[in-house]
């Protein structure tokens, strides 16, 4: 079972990505990176794990 801090916000995803939150929530939308919702409030949470995943496909299709 996946432990809630294991989670980032919006915020902080897009930090760790370095683009804008809406670029985030765009690509989310679109299905690029996998998005869970706070079933409390419904915000948008990603998993880190994922989130170095985005990272590593983006430097392969850079590199390739």
């Amino acid at each position: 079972m996946t432990k809630l801090s294991e989670y980032v916000k919006t915020a902080e995803a897009a930090r760790i990505l370095g683009v804008s939150q809406n670029t985030l929530r765009a690509w989310a939308e679109a299905g690029k990176i996998p998005m869970r919702r706070n079933p409390a409030n419904r915000y948008r949470l990603f998993l880190r794990r994922d989130l170095e995943r985005f990272l590593a496909q983006v430097e392969r299709k850079a590199k390739g």
